[in-house]
């Protein structure tokens, strides 16, 4: 098993050199991460700020990233029910941080705006804020949402930080905020699907760091009730060196219970057959059964994106840091296998 290193203490993210100054994982927003420590070009900055919101029937995705030498602004519904995902991605070329995506998970907003897109991201006192306009989002219809992600200040988080064996100045940062009460609207048109905070949850995926060219990596993420707790997991591996610490943990009522390996099985001739995880030791096992594959085969000869991000039911046990067995019963999340070149 691996020593998966915990850290504690707050630190700069990188050293003067541009080096991961400690890899490993940790339960909070401890490091601090600044753009102008890191030691290679403006191309290869990679920085983004992923939402995802989940109801019985439909989920919502919201993505602003800034990749260096392209921008991807994102909004997704997944219709669990026909098993088909609408979406409006713009792209941008050359943006070199002109975004401006804040150094921390937890403070500054997300603002992006032109003609047809507006794409706001408020990060207050006691919520995350979710704004979103889209002309013509689909069939002449435009697009609203207006949503709030609860902030539970006391709650861990999924924190890694993972250097890459190629090349000491490349670094993955990554923070996965699972479990966060999701309530409002989304608008398409004359159709609304609301969001219940009581019953709604959502997940932040949020990034920064310089990688390698080509890359492929496994991640699936859970935000649910179970008896009136709320219970998550974070799990994936492939990004990066990982001997210092996985990314893998379980969340029950805020608390991290962390895991070290798990293996996804699947079968890659159809996505959409059965996905089984396992863990080596031994506390957690899931099948996930399909609803819905969002394809994604972008090739634009230098940058490639080949992946599918699949949302389904999962069905298993997971096992907490005191033995406790917690039984997961047909709930959604998603699980997604992505290999890019940029």
């Amino acid at each position: 098993m691996k020593m998966n290193h915990r850290i504690n203490r707050q630190r700069d993210l990188l050293d003067d050199k541009g080096y991961l100054a400690e890899p490993g994982y940790a339960l909070k927003e401890i490091f601090n991460y600044n753009r102008k420590m890191i030691k290679a070009s403006k191309w290869r900055i990679k920085e983004w700020d992923y939402y995802c919101a989940f109801s019985e029937d439909y989920a919502f995705s919201f993505t602003v990233a800034d990749l260096g030498y392209m921008a991807l602004i994102n909004a997704s519904l997944l219709d669990f029910v026909t098993g088909k995902e609408t979406k409006k991605t713009k792209m941008k070329f050359f943006t070199f941080g002109k975004l401006n995506l804040p150094n921390s998970a937890d403070n500054g907003d997300v603002i992006y705006k032109d003609k047809t897109h507006s794409f706001v991201f408020f990060n207050r006192h006691k919520d995350r804020f979710i704004k979103v306009k889209i002309k013509n989002f689909i069939e002449g219809k435009d697009f609203h949402a207006d949503l709030s992600f609860k902030k539970h200040d006391e709650d861990d988080r999924m924190l890694i930080a993972t250097p890459f064996k190629e090349n000491p100045t490349r670094f993955y940062y990554n923070q996965k905020i699972n479990c966060m009460n999701v309530s409002g609207v989304v608008s398409i048109g004359d159709k609304s699907y609301d969001f219940v905070d009581d019953k709604d949850l959502g997940v932040l995926d949020w990034g920064r760091g310089v990688w390698t060219y080509k890359n492929t990596w496994y991640w699936g993420s859970l935000s649910c009730f179970v008896e009136g707790v709320r219970v998550g997991f974070n799990i994936g591996y492939g990004f990066g060196d990982t001997s210092r610490a996985t990314e893998n943990m379980i969340f029950y009522n805020g608390k991290a219970h962390k895991l070290d390996e798990v293996l996804f099985e699947i079968d890659e001739s159809d996505f959409l057959k059965p996905w089984k995880f396992t863990s080596n030791d031994n506390r957690l096992k899931l099948t996930m059964t399909p609803l819905l594959d969002r394809v994604d085969n972008t090739n634009l000869i230098i940058i490639k994106n080949f992946g599918h991000q699949v949302f389904g039911k999962f069905n298993g046990f997971l096992i907490l840091d005191d033995g406790k067995k917690i039984e997961i019963v047909d709930q959604i999340g998603f699980a997604e296998k992505i290999t890019n070149h940029y």
